[in-house]
């Protein structure tokens, strides 16, 4: 095990077997965690030590249960933990490797090629493993909060010869905390208000109708009308409430959000919880990078600027690109020499000629995207 540090002490890259850097890491040292583990059955690395080639797929849950609880021992308490992780199908081998996926140059995060059977137990051939969310529920029953469930969609997902059911084009990512209260910042990843929200409150309120949705139609002081903006008469939330919260303190802090934006969303737009964001192909050895986008946003809602991010399973170095790029420090560990290699010249390549400032002021296709109400 061994670790270099590039940048003036910004990046940490440990190589080792995460289990044995995380046991040795600092505890309660950790801001923020944001990462993507070997998914069960997807491909060999080649390294001795790997996750995810354990023969079942408990096996594999209670080895992924194992590493978080040291991931949550470096954590802080006001820490958060991003975890994306994508399903598969229970099938056989189909004599193609997800190396040669690569090579044919399809780069998804989703391969459909094992490396051995995933069939098994109450796993029938074809079966949705639903991976993600049985990690979630024991995380969830090791002691992790489990915040939030985000969808990441794909606009570019890589096709399926598939005919008795739909295409998959999605992953997930879970918010895990260490405990209830927790850092997030949610102006950092604030979205912009829609045209609509934009235009009711440019209106008179005094000469509204009012929507007659709330409460099914029932809502004891009228019409729910459009609050705050830019009109003569602002108006507070909790002075056009239901006749109990009148006047009182708005439990929901909405009155604390500045007009002409919105919070971030599980969901970009409802009603489902998805953050589009599309694939990024990446040219060097390592085939299961996901997108800078999507680390950027865990890392600025869940971590403090100068706060240490870690990824403790690297890979092509994402997570510390990301956390770099916006002022924070970063760990990583990764298991496999050649892709910690990969990780360390493609962080000091960004650092050195990247342009930096198109993420810092939300350009790109997470933060371009409009509000819909």
């Amino acid at each position: 095990m061994s670790a270099q540090t590039f940048l003036d002490g910004r990046v940490t890259l440990h190589l080792g077997d995460v289990r044995t850097v995380l046991a040795g890491m600092e505890e309660n040292s950790v801001d923020c965690v944001v990462t993507s583990p070997p998914y069960w059955g997807l491909r060999d690395y080649g390294v001795e030590g790997q996750i995810g080639l354990e023969s079942t797929l408990a096996e594999h849950l209670s080895v992924m249960v194992g590493v978080f609880d040291l991931v949550r021992r470096v954590l802080k308490p006001e820490g958060t933990c991003w975890v994306n992780y994508g399903d598969c199908y229970a099938t056989h081998p189909n004599g193609r490797s997800a190396a040669d996926t690569k090579a044919a140059g399809k780069d998804d995060r989703s391969f459909r090629d094992k490396p051995f059977s995933t069939i098994g137990g109450a796993l029938k051939a074809k079966d949705l493993c639903m991976v993600p969310n049985r990690l979630a529920i024991a995380l969830q029953e090791a002691g992790w909060w489990v915040r939030s469930e985000i969808i990441w969609a794909k606009p570019n997902p890589m096709p399926e010869s598939v005919y008795d059911r739909p295409a998959t084009s999605h992953e997930k990512v879970f918010l895990l905390t260490k405990s209830s209260r927790y850092f997030y910042d949610l102006g950092a990843v604030r979205q912009g208000a829609g045209a609509s929200s934009e235009r009711r409150w440019q209106q008179n309120i005094d000469g509204q109708a009012g929507s007659s949705r709330a409460h099914s139609g029932s809502k004891p002081n009228g019409n729910m009308k459009a609050v705050g903006g830019t009109s003569a008469r602002k108006v507070r939330a909790s002075d056009v409430a239901a006749p109990r919260h009148i006047g009182h303190v708005n439990h929901t802090g909405i009155e604390a959000v500045p007009r002409g934006s919105r919070n971030l969303r599980n969901y970009e737009p409802a009603p489902l919880s998805v953050w589009p964001v599309a694939t990024r192909s990446f040219r060097e050895a390592h085939f299961a990078t996901f997108p800078p986008e999507l680390a950027e946003r865990c890392v600025l809602a869940g971590s403090p600027k100068n706060g240490l991010v870690l990824d403790p399973f690297g890979g092509a170095g994402t997570t510390g690109l990301v956390a770099a790029r916006h002022g924070r420090k970063a760990a990583l560990i990764e298991l496999n020499p050649e892709y910690a290699a990969i990780a360390r010249r493609r962080i000091e390549a960004d650092w050195k000629i990247g342009d930096r400032s198109a993420s810092s002021a939300f350009a790109g296709p997470l933060f371009s995207l409009g509000a819909a109400e």
